[in-house]
């Protein structure tokens, strides 16, 4: 029997038995189905693994049996995953190590048992579900596009401890075992097969039968195992196993900054993994995981991970239902973000017209999308059939036609009202009277694009950000007569083509664009008081930016950086006062990447088309006018920038322009980049304490050349709501914003 912590039992745990159900269809095979009655879809939570344990435990005393199949509640159900839940309560140590133990324990019995053990797999099986397989004799998975198979733990700050470190490159290797950990992919079931992830595949309908003939004899499958040559030249090879590790520490530590330690734990037990035993393997995952596990980071991901789940909830209705799928979408404007916008939706199942009067831009956008297809192709992230299809659901036309069955038309024209209000109004008038009215605006109010059109009530703005297919972030920006109806379908819209949606209130800059605002007009400041711009980015980067604010206006476009910072000035008065230090940097054309100018240089490497690193302009001294910022320290650079944001955003909190913190923080990470491990922007807030948030807003307010600037001290003001939590000792974890107008639908 498996011994598992009472602590980790949750409260709806069903009595013992019940999580397994097994079935003896024919003499010597035994049928082990994950069925707790308390989940729709299994996890490898504590009364699951009591139960496993125990059936296992018993069946080996059969001395009749012959084969076991392991298997979910369906083909396409077999387990997500260990229970995260619960991970993110543990704070003790040692009750961790505890828990890996046992299931180490149950595992290394799974992998002795004398019966053939054959895992039958479909659908997601993550972490501990598929290190669950990796102690099996032989895994048959489902062929089918929900099939995802992989070691995700890193991307929560953990690594595989349940012997997946280790496991895992007996199996394939260590080169492919490092690169599945590291990265926390999921393969789809053809990719696995190809490196030996598992061992057979058959379609969903036959896998029980497949598993079954394969536990029995009946049929042959050699299980996968990495090759002789690679065992001995790379596996049992230190040398060649120090070289391979030092390559995969400099790819892990230039991707984490040295912010995520446990990639880092992972590549030095997967080094070491073939030449140690399976005992000692579970000595050495549960001494490292369980500091990982209780720590603030581990907790923070856990956090998101959470988040991003709830935020697929928005793309249901109260009672559970969704809407029917979308099948048909019109674009309008064929430029960088409608093009692209088009191409996801084909991407992603939908048959999809794109329309502009430019025929070459149109021309542009359908060579962009046949060429992401080809590449994803190769990739083998596509089949043909799917690459074909992909392709054959983009369309473009000069003309807006075809309406008739369109479910939705987004328009992605240029941001000035009368355009869109016209485009919007000519297709209200001609798309089907339920179809969506999607605008994908970053400056301009839904309300007043919707004014005046019939049926307000679908009008909703899908604020994208650039670039569409890498930004997990869709704003789905709710107007005043948005419906509750419309919000779901635009959000399930956003789910469908894979991004995490907010639902944000109608205000000028919605949310992150709002939050940017401050943050990137105090970094001007600090550059133009005489900081060094270099070493202001890189202050930003080390504390987890993705690249500093001075760089990041010139991917925006300093014109476009421009425009935005009149707009928040113009609804938001003194505190968004815009300094004048972009201006006068923007001069002769002179707009940041787009014209390989702006504060830095961006060239091109000659021949070959690839971008330089950017160096700083030689020339930006010239439009320094002051000193006070020069001799700063680091940690005041980044308050200055951060602290500029983090009272901004506890503003729009208390304006309920979302529904609560959790999803202020998820829109922080996914739309800005601000740095997981952190958790959000709140969450960090909540890591120094409102008292100190306070104090260091106070501190920065009566700077003299804070005080004395145009807009003064305003942006600094810690708000009252702020002040209040200080007193209190109150957080942000769990505080709601209040209902926003129908930021929650029901």
């Amino acid at each position: 029997m498996i011994d598992v912590p009472a602590e980790l039992f949750p409260s709806d745990a069903p009595p013992a038995g019940a999580c397994v159900q097994v079935e003896r269809p024919e003499d010597g095979l035994a049928i082990v189905r994950l069925d707790p009655p308390h989940r729709s879809m299994p996890l490898l939570d504590a009364p699951l693994l009591r139960d496993l344990g125990t059936t296992l435990w018993s069946l080996a005393e059969d001395a009749s049996l012959r084969g076991v199949v392991i298997t979910g509640k369906s083909p396409g159900r077999f387990a997500a995953g260990a229970d995260v839940k619960s991970i993110e309560s543990v704070t003790d140590p040692r009750l961790v190590e505890d828990l890996i133990r046992a299931v180490h324990r149950l595992y290394r019995f799974v992998d002795r048992m004398r019966p053939r053990v054959v895992a039958a797999v479909g659908g997601p099986v993550p972490g501990g579900a598929y290190e669950l397989c990796l102690a099996c004799d032989v895994i048959v998975a489902c062929d089918d596009d929900s099939t995802r198979l992989g070691l995700p733990e890193t991307q929560l700050g953990l690594f595989p401890a349940w012997g997946g470190a280790h496991r895992l490159p007996r199996r394939i290797g260590v080169p492919k075992a490092l690169d599945a950990i590291l990265t926390g992919r999921l393969f789809r079931a053809r990719s696995a097969l190809k490196i030996g992830m598992v061992d057979r595949l058959t379609k969903p309908e036959l896998l029980l039968r497949v598993a079954s003939d394969v536990a029995l004899g009946r049929l042959d499958v050699t299980p996968r195992t990495r090759g002789p040559l690679e065992s001995f030249f790379i596996d049992a090879n230190p040398l060649a196993r120090a070289i391979v590790g030092g390559m995969a520490r400099k790819s892990v530590l230039a991707r984490t900054k040295g912010h995520y330690p446990a990639p880092l734990v992972a590549l030095e037990l997967v080094l070491k993994a073939t030449t140690t035993s399976l005992e000692e393997a579970a000595d050495k995952e549960a001494s490292a995981a369980a500091p990982l596990i209780t720590s603030a980071l581990c907790k923070n991901l856990v956090g998101i991970f959470f988040g991003s789940e709830h935020a697929k909830s928005l793309a249901k209705r109260t009672d559970g239902t969704r809407p029917a799928p979308l099948e048909h979408a019109h674009v309008i404007g064929a430029g960088v973000m409608g093009g692209a916008i088009a191409s996801l939706l084909a991407e992603k199942g939908v048959w999809t017209r794109l329309s502009d009067l430019s025929r070459p831009a149109l021309d542009a956008s359908l060579l962009e999308h046949r060429a992401h297809v080809k590449k994803q192709l190769a990739r083998r992230r596509m089949q043909r059939h799917e690459a074909d299809a992909a392709v054959d659901r983009l369309d473009a036309s000069p003309d807006v036609v075809g309406l008739k069955r369109t479910g939705l038309v987004l328009e992605a024209v240029a941001e000035r009202l009368d355009v869109k209000r016209k485009v919007l109004g000519d297709l209200a008038a001609r798309a089907p009277s339920d179809a969506l009215l999607c605008t994908n605006t970053s400056s301009l109010a839904v309300a007043d694009i919707a004014e005046g059109l019939p049926h307000p009530e679908r009008v909703v703005g899908l604020h994208f950000f650039n670039p569409v297919r890498k930004m997990p972030l869709v704003e789905i920006v709710r107007g005043p007569a948005t419906s509750d109806e419309t919000v779901v379908r635009a959000a399930a819209v956003a789910v469908r083509l894979g991004k995490t949606p907010v639902v944000v209130k109608d205000v000028a800059g919605f949310l992150v664009n709002r939050l940017l605002g401050p943050y990137l007009d105090e970094a001007v400041r600090l550059f133009v008081d005489g900081a060094d711009a270099l070493r202001l980015d890189a202050a930003l980067v080390r504390f987890g930016m993705p690249m500093g604010p001075l760089l990041l206006l010139d991917e925006v476009g300093l014109d476009i950086a421009q425009h935005a910072g009149a707009s928040l000035f113009a609804a938001y008065g003194e505190r968004m006062t815009p300094t004048d230090g972009i201006a006068k940097l923007a001069r002769d054309g002179r707009l940041g990447k787009k014209t390989s100018f702006g504060f830095y240089r961006h060239e091109t490497a000659h021949g070959r088309g690839k971008s330089k690193p950017p160096v700083p302009a030689d020339d930006l001294p010239e439009f320094q006018r002051g000193t006070t910022a020069r001799d700063l320290g680091d940690d005041e650079l980044v308050d200055r920038c951060v602290l500029a944001m983090l009272a901004e955003a506890v503003r729009a909190l208390d304006e309920h322009v979302v529904a609560s913190a959790a999803e202020l923080d998820l829109a922080t990470i996914f739309g800005m980049g601000f740095p997981p491990f952190r958790g959000g922007l709140l969450r960090y807030a909540d890591t120094l304490g409102a008292t100190e948030v306070v104090r260091r807003l106070d501190v920065l307010a009566a700077r003299p050349d804070v005080a004395g600037r145009e807009g003064g001290p305003a942006r600094f003001r810690a708000p009252e709501s702020l002040r209040a939590m200080a007193k209190s000792g109150a957080t942000f974890r769990g505080r709601v914003g209040g209902r926003p107008a129908g930021v929650r639908v029901g």
